[in-house]
């Protein structure tokens, strides 16, 4: 599917056929988006996203293989800039907090209607209109940076403002905040190991 030109380019991708037709079908009505590419599970989601690039990815929670949010974290690594519509069939507190801490604002509960679809929309295309690209290039630079300083084990003062500057993004990997709890336990410097040992926690 090929996008066109000045639109923002959508990814559906849910488990059951009826909801991705039903999307698509009311994709169709809302002004400035157009459908790129529809996956049936989270691990075709995530590839999909790496071909095509999507703007906006709308994803189930319960996909198989690879969950909702699980499938957004790894296209984030790809595209920071890519913004999400989370889909359910219920309301869960843990995965509202959970979808939060990935930066994800909006939420609609199955079946929705094309009005809440609609609003959900347009909610997600201001944001990205007003998202700084600054902003999208030291998040994919911070990213690229902490995967490579885990990695090759550098532990200096730079990478330690690396991996601090990491954990702040709206979905820092787990390995990023540990790394940086081993380093602080080895300098012994406490009060940021209480900190980042919170993190973990509630995390966890």
């Amino acid at each position: 599917m090929q996008p066109h030109p000045g639109k923002k380019r959508v990814l559906i991708a849910d488990t059951t056929q009826e909801t991705r037709r039903n999307t698509r079908v009311m994709l169709s009505s809302v002004k400035g988006v157009e459908v790129v590419a529809i996956a049936l599970d989270g691990t075709q989601a995530v590839e999909m996203a790496r071909l095509h690039k999507p703007d906006i990815v709308l994803l189930d929670i319960n996909m198989s293989k690879v969950n909702g949010l699980a499938a957004y974290r790894q296209i984030l690594k790809e595209n920071p800039r890519t913004v999400c519509i989370l889909v359910s069939a219920e309301r869960h507190p843990e995965t509202l907090e959970a979808a939060g801490e990935l930066g994800i604002q909006n939420f609609l509960i199955k079946p929705f209607t094309e009005h809440e679809l609609d609003d959900a929309m347009r909610d997600v295309i201001r944001r990205l209109d007003n998202m700084p690209v600054a902003q999208e290039n030291r998040e994919a630079r911070l990213r690229r940076l902490a995967d490579e300083y885990v990695r090759v084990q550098r532990t200096d003062e730079e990478a330690v403002k690396v991996l601090e500057d990491a954990v702040q993004l709206p979905n820092p990997e787990l390995v990023w905040q540990q790394t940086l709890a081993m380093i602080y336990v080895v300098r012994q410097r406490w009060e940021k190991l209480k900190a980042i040992a919170e993190r973990l926690e509630k995390r966890n």
